[in-house]
């Protein structure tokens, strides 16, 4: 069976104080040996103290972006090794706000998964459709591409996650269906299988992220193929986002 993975993205939110305020909430929430892996993910300034305020909970650290050179003149980037050293676990990568508000390319996109794997960070690599996408029916054509573009035999399966997240529910309150989301997730699953095989398709963990609330999460959750949550706006409250990883627990029966 598949090990829930619940994180939190932070995004560009929250001062030092209330991040700290929030660690102490959700050390105080969460049990302290939950049966899946949980992880927060602040902005870059935040990520050396975060990272001591958790220790001696479940979280890990993990951080939103990373670029794919070691060292240079790259002013404003940061490099795999330098999250590895601040003490991060995961890194996410190509988030729709990444994509479609920044810029960032297929190509480019590659090339930090890659970089971020050969330092021995975990990969929370997002995909998704945009709402014109989903309405002329190219959701699989956009998850095809978006897998396609970064994944191969050089990329190892057992340190990344997907995470599913449809652009038009980012921050909207909308969120796909548990029905729209099983169907998109098995769709993932099944293009991987062809890059892969079966056998690591199916042990590779796939989130869903979208306007993840505790009222929807045991919904979501409960879908055989949806292995956990990236949530944003919820996580940044410590009662609702405990919430949804006892919801988490609650749907897989652990």
């Amino acid at each position: 069976m598949r090990r829930p993975f619940v994180a939190g993205n932070w995004k560009m939110n929250l001062n030092w104080e209330q991040a700290r305020q929030l660690v102490a909430d959700l050390k105080a929430k969460v049990r302290p040996d939950p049966p899946l892996d949980l992880a927060v993910c602040p902005p870059f300034v935040y990520l050396i103290p975060v990272g001591r305020e958790i220790q001696g909970s479940p979280f890990r650290l993990g951080a939103q972006n990373v670029y794919f050179q070691e060292k240079g003149a790259f002013t404003g980037e940061i490099a795999p090794s330098m999250l590895k050293d601040a003490g991060c676990t995961y890194v996410i990568i190509g988030h729709s706000e990444r994509r479609h508000i920044l810029g960032e390319t297929g190509d480019l996109l590659a090339k930090k998964v890659r970089a971020a794997q050969k330092a021995g960070l975990h990969v929370i690599y997002c995909v998704g459709e945009k709402l014109d996408e989903r309405e002329a029916n190219r959701t699989e054509d956009v998850l095809a591409r978006q897998i396609d573009e970064v994944f191969g035999p050089d990329v190892s399966p057992t340190d990344i996650t997907v995470a599913y997240e449809p652009v038009w529910a980012i921050g909207t309150g909308r969120n796909a269906t548990p029905q729209q989301a099983q169907e998109a997730h098995r769709f993932i699953r099944m293009r991987l299988a062809r890059v892969y095989n079966d056998g690591l398709a199916s042990g590779l963990r796939i989130q869903y992220g979208g306007s993840v609330t505790a009222a929807n999460a045991r919904d979501l959750m409960s879908q055989p193929d949806v292995d956990g949550a990236l949530v944003g706006g919820a996580s940044l409250k410590a009662d609702e986002f405990s919430r949804i990883i006892e919801a988490t627990i609650a749907a897989k029966n652990l």
